[in-house]
C-alpha cells in the first residue's frame, strides 16, 4: 500500500513538472480547438484519466524514445465548455485534468485551457448589454421580446410586414448576479388576440418544447447565437386568415405572439428542453446550440416527453415566463 502511494505521488509530481513546464499546446480554429499534451516515457499513467472537461484524448501517437503525445480535438460546443461573453470578445474556456479517480473526486491537477475570439459589433443589436453575470446562486431574471429591424442592429422603425417577408422577433433574459443560462423558446403561437382563451384559434409557430414547426412548413428559423441568454427567431410573416381561419376586413392581419420563455442550464438539453430548426437540406431537425446532439431533437415529429427531474419550473425565482408581442400588422398587398 505504501509502494503504491509513493508510485501515485511520483506520477502526480511528474505531471505536475509536464504541465509546470506548459509542454501543452493550444490551437483555436474557428469553432474548435486542438490540444496537444506531451507525455514523457518516465511516466506510468493512465492517460484514459486526463480529460479536457468531460471528453477523453481523440488520439495517442506514441514517440519512437518513449511517451507520447495526447490530442484533444473537439467542437467548442463540446466537452463542458463555458462561453463567456465580454464587450471585446468570446471566450471559451476549460480544464485540462488527470483524474486518477472518478467523480466527484477532485481532479489531481489541471490545466486551463481558453480560446478568445474578437467579437463582431455588428452582430450585436447595440441597445443590448449581452454578457454572463458571473455570480454563482439565484436572484431576479428581466425577460424581454422585441422586434429587430432587417439588419438586426436595433429596435424594429414598424410592426407592419408583408405577407410572406421575414420578421426578427429577439428575445433576451437579463440575468441579475445569477448563474449563466440559456434564454429556451419553448412554445409560442400566434392569434389576433392579445389573451389566450379556450376557444382563441391560434397558428403554432413553436410547439413540442422548442420545435420550430413553422420552419418545417415554412422557412422560419431560428438564427444562430450571439450569446446564450439571447436568440433572434428568424419568423416568415404568414397570412393568419389563410392559415387558420383568422379573418380580417381590413385587407390586413393583426397578430400577436405568445410565447413562453424558459431560462434554463446551458449545459443541460434533453428533449423537454431544446431548441431545434428543421435542417430542409438534410430533411431532418437539428439543434441550434450543438448540432451534434441533435438527438434531442428526433421527438419534433412525434412527441416530446419531459424528463423528471429539477427543473425551472419548480424555481422560485420565475424562470418561466409567459410573453406577448404585438401587434404585428400583417399585409395582404
Amino acid at each position: 500500500m505504501v509502494l503504491q502511494q509513493e508510485v501515485f505521488l511520483l506520477v502526480v509530481a511528474s505531471l505536475c513538472a509536464v504541465f509546470a513546464k506548459h509542454d501543452i499546446q493550444i490551437e483555436c480554429g474557428k469553432g474548435v480547438v486542438l490540444v496537444r499534451l506531451r507525455v514523457g516515457p518516465e511516466l506510468s499513467v493512465n492517460v484514459s484519466r486526463i480529460l479536457l472537461g468531460s471528453c477523453y484524448a481523440t488520439e495517442f501517437v506514441p514517440l519512437p524514445e518513449g511517451g507520447g503525445d495526447l490530442f484533444f480535438h473537439y467542437a467548442l460546443t463540446a466537452c463542458h465548455f463555458k462561453k463567456m461573453i465580454t464587450e471585446e470578445a468570446v471566450v471559451y474556456k476549460n480544464t485540462l485534468a488527470y483524474r486518477p479517480e472518478s467523480k466527484p473526486k477532485p481532479a489531481a491537477l489541471s490545466f486551463p485551457v481558453e480560446c478568445a475570439y474578437k467579437r463582431k459589433k455588428a452582430w450585436t443589436p447595440a441597445f443590448l448589454n449581452p454578457g454572463f453575470a458571473s455570480a454563482e446562486g439565484h436572484s431576479q431574471l428581466s425577460f424581454h421580446m422585441g422586434l429587430l429591424n432587417e439588419n438586426l442592429t436595433g429596435p424594429a422603425q414598424s410592426n407592419s410586414f408583408p405577407v410572406g417577408s421575414f420578421i426578427p422577433v429577439w428575445a433576451y433574459v437579463e440575468q441579475h448576479a445569477h448563474q449563466p443560462l440559456v434564454l429556451l423558446l419553448d412554445e409560442c403561437v400566434a392569434s389576433n388576440s392579445i389573451e389566450l382563451e379556450p376557444t382563441t384559434k391560434v397558428y403554432p409557430i413553436i410547439t413540442n418544447h422548442g420545435c420550430l414547426d413553422d420552419g418545417k412548413n415554412g422557412n422560419s428559423l431560428f438564427l444562430p447565437r450571439y450569446e446564450s441568454s439571447a436568440v433572434v427567431l428568424y419568423l416568415q410573416a404568414f397570412s393568419s386568415s389563410l392559415e387558420k381561419g383568422l379573418q380580417s376586413n381590413h385587407g390586413f392581419d393583426e397578430v400577436y405572439i405568445h410565447c413562453k420563455l424558459v431560462a434554463w442550464d446551458p449545459n443541460i438539453f434533453d428533449e423537454g428542453k431544446k431548441m431545434c430548426n428543421f435542417n430542409k437540406e438534410f430533411g431532418g431537425w437539428e439543434l441550434l446550440d450543438d448540432p451534434s446532439r441533435s438527438a434531442v431533437c428526433s421527438c419534433c415529429d412525434r412527441v416530446c416527453k419531459h424528463r423528471a427531474r429539477r427543473d425551472v419550473d419548480s424555481e422560485p425565482q420565475g424562470l418561466v415566463q409567459n410573453a406577448v408581442l404585438g401587434p404585428l400588422i400583417i399585409t395582404k398587398n
